[in-house]
């Protein structure tokens, strides 16, 4: 394959796994979307990807390569700690599954620049399954489990009121 055609593709994919995800935060209203994870991803890739080729020039070294893509990892941190906001008073924690959603996007574009398109695609793909399906999965154990605690509440009380429910009639204790 011509050398900047896949230099090309790699860039594409990277920014086209960003936007997919970000077309989910998007759908859900969330501060981050297509664009900003598109750009994510995209410039993700051409970091990786330059220094890629200056570890080329340096005949074969991988040192530059690595310590781009740990700085790279570092500051998605940063800009993810950046979506993550408490909630007032209460202190509710917001923002988890995009900065998570910033980081994939960060990480699979250092995937596609290196030209690893298993491992890029197979993540882009379990990343969207999560996105997509994780939450609802999340919401109905909730109400699964919330329901089962209400109604072991509810056998609580009759065992304080007197003993446990079925027993029959409450008696009273012995003195």
């Amino acid at each position: 394959m011509n050398p900047g055609l896949d230099i090309v593709l790699r860039l594409m994919a990277a920014m086209v796994a960003g936007m997919l995800l970000g077309l989910n935060r998007e759908l859900h209203g969330k501060p981050t979307g297509m664009r900003t994870l598109g750009l994510v991803g995209l410039s993700t890739a051409a970091i990786t990807q330059a220094a890629g080729a200056y570890d080329q020039a340096l005949h074969g070294t991988v040192a530059t390569t690595g310590n781009v893509m740990q700085g790279i990892l570092t500051g998605i941190g940063f800009l993810g700690a950046g979506v993550i906001l408490h909630d007032g008073p209460a202190m509710r924690v917001q923002g988890l599954t995009t900065a998570a959603t910033v980081l994939v996007t960060a990480s699979l574009a250092i995937v596609f620049a290196l030209g690893d398109w298993l491992i890029g695609l197979a993540a882009l793909a379990l990343s969207l399954l999560t996105l997509v399906f994780a939450g609802p999965f999340e919401h109905a154990l909730r109400r699964r489990f919330r329901s089962l605690d209400r109604g072991a509440e509810g056998a609580e009380g009759a065992e304080s009121a007197g003993g446990a429910a079925g027993d029959g009639p409450a008696q009273p204790p012995d003195r």
